[in-house]
């Protein structure tokens, strides 16, 4: 059976078109490309679910230049094939006895295999993330803190329709256009959870953005013309992968912002 080509499945996968029949009738026969299409749907939805992640820091300059000395003195040792080409290390007499002992006149300084240099070169990367993410935490001591984020509006979040009443949530929207969602006890469901602004007098709608199903909080980019005033309705609903952008009408969230 010939499957679907990659590229086609990515754009199925992020919803950017529907299938076709012929193509929606190969993906329920071939187990295969039905799988590559759930496999790309999930990462998309991760990769939505940190759009928050975007505005932190490069790491310090002197630790990327950490990284390039480990790295180059990594390379710049001997392999372990040169050292077995060169046979045992030469040996020279002691000063005391005339007797032989190790020297270091025909040895080499030791050289990491291949492998190694890319352990270290990983484990190196590693350690950006890890600094970089200490010091958007904590910062240096002689760095003034960062101001306090001003709330515009705020409202909670209640259980909506047959969902269990012990749902809950807080919804803040920040001057610089964010929206901070902080939930807790959602159902779990077999898609995805995503979060939308709505009109309650006309029922207009839009999407902000995925909720992360394994954290109960999310910074959402908002645009910076919308009215609050209007679209004043925090929803979180539960959507399949069916590669329909509408709201499914599944609402398990609702709430009231208020400023």
């Amino acid at each position: 059976m010939q499957h679907l080509d990659r590229d086609r499945l990515v754009f199925l996968a992020l919803g950017e078109s529907e299938a076709d029949d012929g193509e929606a009738r190969h993906l329920d026969a071939c187990a295969h490309c039905r799988a590559e299409v759930d496999g790309l749907r999930h990462v998309a939805g991760l990769g939505a679910g940190t759009q928050g992640l975007g505005d932190l820091p490069d790491p310090p300059e002197h630790v990327w230049q950490g990284i390039v000395a480990e790295v180059a003195a990594a390379e710049a040792l001997p392999s372990l094939g040169d050292r077995r080409a060169a046979g045992p290390p030469a040996t020279a007499p002691t000063p005391e006895t005339g007797a032989a002992r190790p020297g270091r006149a025909g040895g080499r300084r030791r050289r990491l295999p291949r492998w190694a240099v890319t352990a270290v070169t990983a484990a190196a990367a590693a350690a950006v993330g890890v600094v970089g993410t200490f010091a958007v935490l904590s910062g240096s001591a002689d760095e003034p803190r960062p101001p306090e984020r001003v709330v515009l509006a705020s409202g909670s979040l209640t259980a909506y329709g047959t969902t269990p009443r012990d749902a809950s949530g807080d919804a803040r929207v920040f001057t610089d256009n964010q929206l901070h969602l902080h939930v807790a006890n959602l159902p779990a469901v077999p898609g995805y959870y995503e979060v939308w602004l709505i009109d309650p007098a006309t029922m207009r709608m839009f999407s902000v953005g995925v909720l992360n199903a394994g954290t109960g909080d999310a910074l959402l980019p908002l645009p910076p013309n919308v009215d609050l005033r209007t679209y004043s309705v925090v929803d979180v609903s539960a959507e399949q992968y069916d590669n329909k952008p509408a709201h499914s009408g599944d609402s398990l969230l609702r709430g009231t912002l208020t400023g």
